[in-house]
């Protein structure tokens, strides 16, 4: 099966596109619906409109850009071809979202609260944008011998038998996760729950379907110790954050040296354990750091802001 494109009268219309625009113009109203419903201002979204539109166009095609980096290195010039489709829903969000916390730093609502309202819209945007991937043909799954299997006729798929459709994988767990976050906001009552079971279960559904996934991807080659080290990090990091006001100045410097030499020394020495690695994509390893950082922001907002 292929729908990459179809005609309407003289045009060209690539259906990717379309379904990427159509991702992109919903979550936007999903997303002022819901930051009207909390009684939050979007004064600052309409004063600073460009720059929101800047980090959402450039933060989209430089995450796009670095999956597909193989096809970037081999044509530098690639990358001033921005008519070539290459664009990251979830890059774009993630660029409205640096802007939001560097905006948000002055006003009543924090960064956190912003999340809440963001998580949601940028859930509903990416069911969209794996529909318009399974129908192009991009991001496709390994081989199966399953009844739902699919098969593609284009040069950019390199299997001609029956393919995971791992982009239905994905575009059926955003949308359910939509309504789960919905659900969630209803009967939250304190800011972070959205957002930490939000990528708590997408970080999860990522670290998954990517096992299932038969493209070419960048991998990570890790071991178990280095997973063991990173939530040893992040632990200590939220350690840190708990009993930072009741440690004094020379005491808050040596926490961080001491645990920067020991983070530091393990990498150095890493290569010399001898400790048996194993590849994973680096979307996979981005999850798992996504987790444990969420935790650690969530923790620390609300011993900042008890009341939220």
């Amino acid at each position: 099966m292929m729908f990459e494109a179809f005609s309407f009268g003289p045009f060209l219309i690539w259906t990717r596109l379309v379904f990427l625009l159509l991702g992109i113009w919903l979550s936007v109203e999903f997303f002022l619906r819901l930051s009207t419903s909390a009684h939050m201002s979007l004064q600052h979204m309409r004063l600073r409109a460009i720059w929101y539109l800047g980090a959402f166009l450039a933060a989209g095609r430089i995450f796009a850009m670095i999956a597909e980096y193989r096809l970037y290195t081999r044509d530098l010039l690639r990358i001033f071809v921005v008519w070539d489709g290459g664009f990251s829903f979830l890059g774009g969000a993630i660029g409205v979202a640096a802007v939001l916390y560097w905006v948000t730093r002055e006003q009543r609502a924090t960064f956190l609260q912003w999340l809440d309202v963001l998580l949601p819209a940028t859930t509903f945007g990416l069911f969209f944008d794996w529909m318009g991937r399974f129908a192009s043909g991009v991001s496709y799954g390994q081989p199966t011998d399953l009844p739902w299997g699919v098969v593609y006729n284009t040069f950019g798929v390199r299997y001609t038998i029956p393919l995971h459709p791992v982009q239905l994988y994905y575009a059926l767990f955003f949308l359910i996760l939509t309504f789960v976050l919905l659900i969630v906001r209803k009967y939250s009552h304190r800011a972070g729950a959205e957002t930490l079971i939000g990528i708590l279960l997408a970080s999860l559904a990522t670290f998954l379907f990517e096992y299932m996934r038969g493209d070419t991807s960048i991998f990570v080659f890790a071991t178990r110790m280095d997973f063991v080290v990173l939530v040893a990090l992040f632990i200590s990091l939220g350690v840190f954050a708990a009993v930072e006001l009741s440690l004094s100045r020379k005491a808050m410097l040596l926490y961080e040296v001491v645990l920067l030499g020991l983070i530091g020394t393990y990498f150095l020495v890493r290569s010399n354990l001898g400790f048996e690695s194993f590849d994973l994509r680096f979307s996979q390893f981005l999850s798992v750091l996504a987790v444990l950082g969420t935790f650690v922001y969530v923790l620390v907002h609300r011993k900042k802001y008890p009341n939220l």
